[in-house]
């Protein structure tokens, strides 16, 4: 089995895919007015509007209502992205922070308020996890 993907799904797709396209600098890949994709060598951020929800099953996701899951970009230099994204993010969770396990984070709210985690491992431990 490989992981693939994870979906996010919104009342405002051309909003959200706007928003990481700014903040990964990925390109959206668009299938339809309802269905974008962010392809990365390590895996594909989905957003798709609130209406691919009733292909799935009616009810059975809901946009901007996310308390438990934070996205995670790895990133060559996490305080550059941070200078980048001033200015144009409104919801810094936290500044770029050392974190014990080796690297630095950069906690933020996208527009629906899901987390997402850019990170650099500074660390030779955490360097070498993440060695490509």
């Amino acid at each position: 089995m490989d992981f693939v993907s994870i979906r996010i799904i919104t009342d405002d797709i051309a909003r959200l895919v706007g928003f990481y396209e700014r903040a990964t600098g990925v390109r959206a890949h668009w299938s339809t007015e309802d269905f974008a994709e962010l392809r990365t060598a390590g895996g594909t951020l989905a957003i798709g509007s609130t209406r691919t929800v009733a292909l799935f099953a009616p009810g059975s996701a809901r946009p901007a209502d996310n308390n438990s899951v934070i996205l995670e970009f790895l990133v060559a230099d996490v305080d550059a992205v941070h200078r980048n994204l001033t200015g144009f993010v409104t919801d810094f969770v936290t500044e770029p922070t050392t974190m014990p396990w080796g690297n630095r984070s950069l906690l933020l709210r996208d527009p629906d308020g899901n987390l997402i985690n850019f990170f650099t491992p500074v660390t030779p431990a955490a360097v070498e996890k993440f060695a490509r």
